[in-house]
């Protein structure tokens, strides 16, 4: 569909629609497989020292993966790590651990500001990316 065309003919804008349909998809799971490989950046940013936590060695860092699950009219993306001591690390540790020993460990957050940072924008991008994929 081009911007501003009128369609006079149900035929021609229902082709239109059509093709238009069949780039949606394809250009949804490309917006949000960047937002993730953005939102995956951000965060081994932010675990790569202070106000986040150290990065000593780099396996923290290196335990954060993306996931893109492509769908038929988009993608669902998951950006993690199984890494033990990711939610210490975010949250904070105070109090006795299952062997009894004492921590007072601050939060060292890494993951919330990102994600406060891009949820405002990620609904209009993607609406970006689909009216570009229309037009």
């Amino acid at each position: 569909m081009s911007a501003g065309r009128q369609y006079t003919d149900a035929d021609q804008l229902a082709a239109a629609l059509t093709a238009a349909a069949t780039l949606v998809g394809p250009t949804t799971a490309a917006a949000v497989r960047a937002e993730a490989m953005v939102m995956h950046a951000a965060i081994l940013a932010g675990a790569s020292g202070r106000p986040g936590p150290n990065a000593p060695t780099g396996r923290y860092r290196a335990s954060w993966q993306v996931q893109v699950y492509p769908r038929r009219h988009g993608a669902d993306a998951i950006v993690g790590t199984f890494a033990p001591q990711a939610r210490r690390l975010e949250l904070g540790f105070y109090g006795a651990d299952s062997l009894g020993r004492v921590y007072a460990q601050p939060p060292l957050p890494h993951v919330s500001p990102v994600l406060a940072t891009m949820q405002g924008g990620f609904a209009p991008r993607l609406a970006a990316a689909v009216m570009g994929a229309m037009l």
